[in-house]
């Protein structure tokens, strides 16, 4: 059965896209930690980060690298924090969230941030992100 993740790749869940690739793509979370907090998954199905073969995983990286830069441009982040926990969705997936303290990956505080603003970081991040 495919995951909400696969769905959302395969346009059949709208989504906030930061960028895509022919393995990997990257879209807002719609209930932020942050303002930016970007999830980035493989396009392939696999339940745990850990087991993505090793080229893939280190891919995956580099395309999170890339999307990381973009965010930290585009919003008045110190930093981008990275976290995989990998429960909440059984696909793979690395959050990227601009931080510009340790308590900003705070994941008992999401938020729903209004349409408009969640579209204007969607601009301004994808804008910013260099494949």
């Amino acid at each position: 059965m495919s995951t909400i993740f696969s769905k959302i790749i395969a346009g059949e869940i709208p989504s906030y896209k930061i960028a895509e690739d022919d393995r990997f793509y990257a879209f807002l979370d719609i209930n932020p930690v942050r303002p930016g907090h970007t999830l980035v998954v493989p396009k392939e199905e696999k339940d745990y980060l850990f087991d993505l073969d090793d080229d893939t995983l280190g891919a995956m990286m580099v395309f999170a690298k890339r999307v990381a830069s973009a965010i930290k441009s585009a919003t008045s982040c110190r930093k981008v924090g990275v976290a995989v926990i990998g429960l909440e969705v059984n696909h793979a997936h690395i959050h990227l969230i601009p931080i510009s303290r340790e308590g900003d990956m705070d994941f008992k505080k999401k938020q729903t941030l209004p349409e408009e603003e969640m579209k204007d970081l969607c601009t301004r991040i994808s804008s910013a992100v260099k494949l």
